[in-house]
């Protein structure tokens, strides 16, 4: 049999030879146009955005080193973006292995960089840490000037390839280096920048560097334009996770350094019972924590028992504080830097050095000794408020017992007003949570039985912002919500996803456990359901978390308009806009137009059409984005949280940009 007849595959799957010509290698950046996702994560919004990351991170581990102070990114009309700092400028000399200027080794060579061990840096960030070489190679044209031994230096690129050698085209002053491209669309299915995403590491960014000024500007939206410098540093992201809390002393900061190890904190409690920890680690954000964060835990448990017990605020028959107990109320940043970390995952989203661990317990435990020493009165808070979550946990826990026992369900352990399901396959179930007995009777009648479940609520469930969990619990709506769920509640003070592994209150919360894969708020489209949906999203972001980061919660999108042409043909609109764009397109007579005042006012027909059904509805799923934890959390204590300041001048802001308002006639 010769080498082609052996070629063919039995299966048929293969016809041509598979030899030595059929190895393709794929030089230079070409690579990473061939498949994207293995250096930027994917080809789509999230690999656009990382093009950013490479190159904004390049100026941050300058600024890191102590060579740059001002940093500036704009958006252009055409769709490019740049990057702009003072730093030291990228070398332009010729490297000794390539022949070629350093600034083309940085920018067409994947890994080319300072931060391998050459002694450019010493602490570094970048997430992938594939260099600025891969924005570069996923942009139908960029731009490099660097400003260095007093000449502005230049060179342009195609699609990653050099136009022309690095050259000098004039004189300059100062040092630094600009980075302007384009998104090529020939490899990335998603281009436009959004400028949420840019502006809050911009923002994150100057929080970690207080010694830097962030400018961003966008020649498409100029009313976008901002600049952000926070001298206090994470000191001021502390008080500003706290704007809508009442606090219970001014934030807490000190810095401390060990070896290679440099550490800073901020904390601040506050009233309330969420709690907040960040981790950061060379300015690059831990949503999933690590071993900063554990060090940090158990330092501040150890120290506040330590100074409870000394004081004699714990007897000798009392209980040592949890972890859970201490941190109730607590909003804190942890920022470590240190030499070559190690991470679990490509995204470093949990630091995994082990030595970070002990380092960060023994600092912080130092750093919380010297001030509990020196602020008796605030350190009376502290104790005084693990004291009251202490009581409260363990209120909690029968609590959250008691709802299994709760006379408001029936023998199954369900809630008596769940219409139930048929199908006990989870995947294929959903839940609908209405507004009212009225909504749920019209939902009832135009569910499918065989996979859509209902559950009626009363009116407005409990604010559980402003509550403590055992109060929660005892509301009737919330005990009737975690009964028709099936997962349970965490219970835990520690209900964020970037804190360490959840302890205390685990056992009652388990996600293997949850009864419909699709939790769907379904409430009127009006103010007053807004208002419930927002009560919704905060009780499951405070004590059913898991359920937001697993894309689980979704929120129905009924209609406010139904046109009615004749006796059988119906239009439906979500707004005032698709409506006139909807009898626009008619022109007809007979046209009836009808506003629904509510899902109870709606006969089945049409709830089950526009609503309920699978292949007509809309959905909107509501699911956590780690990156944007701060911004979720300020939120949240903005709009629900007790002070009534923050809420006015947020609604005062934004009254402009709202939609969809309730209007009464």
């Amino acid at each position: 049999m010769n080498e082609e007849q052996n070629s063919k595959s039995v299966l048929g799957k293969v016809e041509q030879a598979y030899t030595a010509d059929s190895i393709q290698v794929l030089e230079g950046l070409e690579a990473v146009r061939k498949r994207p996702g293995m250096y930027v994560g994917d080809n789509g919004k999230r690999g656009l955005h990382q093009l950013f990351r490479e190159a904004i991170d390049n100026s941050v581990d300058e600024a890191l080193a102590g060579y740059c102070n001002d940093i500036k990114v704009k958006i252009y009309d055409d769709g490019s973006i740049s990057v702009e700092d003072n730093g030291r400028g990228i070398p332009v000399d010729i490297h000794e292995k390539h022949k070629v200027s350093a600034l083309q080794v940085v920018m067409t060579v994947l890994h080319a960089g300072g931060k391998f061990g050459g002694g450019g840096y010493k602490v570094s960030g970048g997430l992938h840490g594939v260099g600025v070489s891969c924005t570069n190679a996923l942009s139908e044209w960029c731009v490099v000037q660097v400003k260095r031994n007093g000449k502005l230096w230049k060179q342009s690129y195609k699609i990653g390839i050099p136009d022309e050698p690095v050259q000098a085209i004039g004189d300059a002053e100062g040092t630094g280096t600009f980075i302007r491209w384009k998104p090529d669309d020939n490899v990335l299915t998603y281009t436009e920048y959004d400028t949420h995403i840019i502006t809050s590491r911009l923002k994150e960014l100057a929080y970690l560097n207080p010694s830097v000024t962030f400018h961003f500007e966008n020649e498409q939206k100029p009313d976008e334009n901002e600049t952000y410098h926070y001298t206090k540093g994470i000191q001021q992201l502390v008080e500003d996770l706290n704007e809508g809390k009442d606090v219970l002393h001014k934030a807490i900061y000190f810095h401390r350094e060990r070896d290679t190890y440099d550490l800073e904190v901020a904390l601040q409690y506050h009233t309330g019972y969420s709690h907040t920890v960040i981790g950061f680690s060379n300015n690059i954000h831990q949503p999933d924590g690590g071993t900063h964060i554990s060090g940090f835990s158990t330092a501040l448990t150890r120290v506040i028992n330590a100074y409870a017990r000394k004081m004699n605020f714990l007897k000798e028959k009392d209980k040592n504080f949890t972890s859970d107990d201490v941190s109730d109320g607590l909003t804190g940043v942890v920022s470590l830097k240190l030499e070559n970390p190690s991470y679990n995952s490509q995204d470093k989203v949990k630091l995994m050095t082990s030595e970070a661990q002990g380092v960060t317990n023994s600092l912080v435990g130092d750093g919380l000794n010297t001030f509990l020493e020196e602020n008796p009165s605030v350190a009376k808070k502290f104790i005084d408020k693990a004291l009251i979550a202490q009581r409260a946990r363990e209120a909690a826990k029968k609590a959250a017992e008691a709802v299994k026992r709760s006379s408001a369900m029936d023998t199954f352990g369900l809630p008596g007003k769940l219409a139930d399901c048929v199908s006990k396959d989870s995947d294929k179930c959903e839940i609908f949570l209405v507004e009212g007995d009225s909504a749920g009777g019209s939902a009832k009648s135009a569910r499918d039985r065989v996979t859509q479940a209902i559950l009626p609520l009363k009116g407005k469930i409990l604010n559980v912002e402003r509550a403590r969990v055992d109060k929660a619990l005892d509301n009737d709506e919330i005990k009737s919500l975690i009964a028709a769920l099936g997962v349970g509640i965490d219970i835990s003070s520690n209900r964020l996803s970037n804190f360490e592994e959840r302890t205390n209150g685990k056992e009652h919360f388990d996600i293997s456990r949850l009864r419909y894969s699709k939790i769907i708020i379904m409430t009127d489209a009006d103010v007053d359901g807004e208002h419930i949906r927002t009560l919704l999203l905060t009780f499951f972001y405070r004590y059913m978390k898991p359920l937001l980061e697993n894309g689980n919660i979704y929120l129905a999108q009924p209609p406010l308009f139904v046109v009615k042409v004749g006796s059988n043909e119906r239009h439906y609109a979500a707004d005032e806009e698709e409506l006139d764009n909807i009898l626009k397109g008619l022109k007809k007579k007979n046209v009836q137009v009808t506003r629904f005042k509510g899902l109870g006012e709606m006969n089945a027909d049409d709830l089950e059409d526009t609503t309920m059904n699978p292949a007509n509805r809309k959905l909107l799923q509501i699911k956590l984005d780690p990156e944007f934890v701060k911004e979720i959390e300020i939120m949240f204590s903005k709009l629900m949280g007790e002070k009534v300041e923050p809420r006015r001048n947020f609604i005062q802001k934004h009254a402009k940009d709202a939609l969809d308002l309730d209007w009464h006639y």
